[in-house]
This record gives structure tokens, sequence and C-alpha cells, in this order.
């Protein structure tokens, strides 16, 4: 069964691959979506390269819905989005999938029922698509190669989806070990100054002390584990000692 999650339909417009339909599928899925509907597959339904192709995400296969024609599939929405990377002479709002995305979340929020049109994989929809629509979504792309393969456009559309209805994570940085604490950072400040002072670093003298205080503003911008201050301190102990073997 489908889940409850609030969420657009996607619906892929006379889709030629099997092999296609299964990736956008997984690509859906990858992302907790799970509302397809396909019109005019061209090489008929069911279709077993789709089910291969989208291996864990073959519940969304046997629960798609199927129509003739775009009009049957968008009946029942209340508004529509349809994507494509070329211009088109059509005079309707235009957004990137982040905006439209996020604003298919707060329609949906609202009560309206939202879909995304996706054509198929030779030339993209056809105007006679797109005028069903209410927007345009146009993928940034390079324009000397605007093509989009259908899972990518599909991945894109949902990870926007995703990113529009999920709470920011803070950002972490992934480490082995305990971080140096306070004091430890200090002791390697004095080290590399005190090694730096006599090697004549910190010249002409009146600069001193303005060197000093932007190299402990270096150290201070440098989340480090113990075991990175360890290795700085063994760096420069074995360059002084090769500085001193070779006088």
């Amino acid at each position: 069964m489908p889940t409850d999650r609030a969420q657009p339909t996607f619906i892929l417009i006379r889709p030629q691959m099997g092999e296609n339909i299964g990736a956008a599928a997984r690509a859906m899925w990858n992302f907790g979506l799970d509302r397809m509907r396909i019109t005019a597959p061209r090489d008929g339904w069911p279709n077993q390269k789709a089910v291969a192709m989208a291996s864990g995400a073959g519940r969304l296969l046997d629960e798609a819905q199927l129509f003739e024609t775009t009009d049957d599939a968008i009946s029942d929405c209340t508004y529509v989005y349809a994507t494509t990377a070329r211009d088109r002479d059509l005079t309707k709002p235009v957004l990137t999938p982040e905006a439209a995305m996020t604003e298919a979340r707060d329609r949906i929020a609202a009560g309206q029922k939202v879909a995304v049109l996706f054509g198929p994989e030779r030339a993209g929809l056809e105007n006679e698509d797109i005028v069903r629509a209410n927007a345009i979504i146009s993928v940034p792309v390079n324009p000397e190669f605007a093509s989009l393969n259908l899972g990518q456009c599909v991945l894109l559309t949902a990870y926007e989806f995703q990113r529009a209805t999920t709470d920011v994570v803070p950002e972490t940085v992934s480490h082995v070990g305990d971080w140096a604490s306070q004091s430890e950072m200090a002791a390697l400040a004095s080290h590399y100054e005190d090694r730096l002072e006599t090697a004549g670093f910190f010249y002409p003298e009146h600069k001193g002390p303005s060197m000093k205080a932007n190299l402990r503003n270096l150290w201070s911008r440098m989340p480090l584990t113990r075991a990175d201050v360890q290795m700085l301190h063994g760096i420069l102990r074995q360059m002084v000692r090769w500085k001193e073997r070779g006088e």
C-alpha cells in the first residue's frame, strides 16, 4: 500500500524504455515518494525491464496508475508542474526545481493535489502537454547539452521535495578520536611560535605581535583532534631535527 506521506504525484508521460521507468521508481523511493502515474508507455505494461531496474522499489511499479492521455492522468489534480530543459514560447511561471518543490510543499499542505509531469526520453514533453500545466520546472543545465535522462530528472525533483520537507540537519564533521582541548591547542600554538621565533619568521620585529595573533587565529579555526595535534607537534620536531643534522 502507498505510504500516507503528503507528496506530489509524479507522472511519466509516454515513457519509451522500461529501464527508465524502473530508474524513475528507484529515484522516487530513494526520497520516500511513491505516487507514480504512467501514460501510454511505448513498450507496454507491465514491463519486466522496469521491474529489474527498479530493484527494491518494485512496489511503486505494482501500485503505479496507468492512463491513456495526459488529460486523464491529471484530471483529479489541482496544480500541475511540467519539467523541461528547453525554452518554450509559453506564458507560464518558470521555476527552478528547488523553488517549485518548496511551492509544492506549501500547496500540498494547503490541501491541493499537486502533480509533476516528466516527458519521454527522446525529446521531453510536447507543448500540448505543457499547456495543460500551471507552471514549468526548468532545470538549469548546460545549454550545450540540455538533455536529462528521465531517471535523473525524477531524482533531482524528488531530492528537492525531500529537502523542502525535511528539517535542516546541523553540519557535522566526521572524525576519529577526541577533539583537542583548548589547552592542547594553546600548547601547539606556543610550540610553533617558539620555533618560528628561533627561525626568524616574525620579521620585522614590530610586526611580530600581529603575526602571532594571526597564527593563533589560524589554529583556532581548525577543528583538530588530539591525534592531529600530536601529529603537528611531531612534524615540527622532525623538521627541527632535520635542520640540526644538516648544520
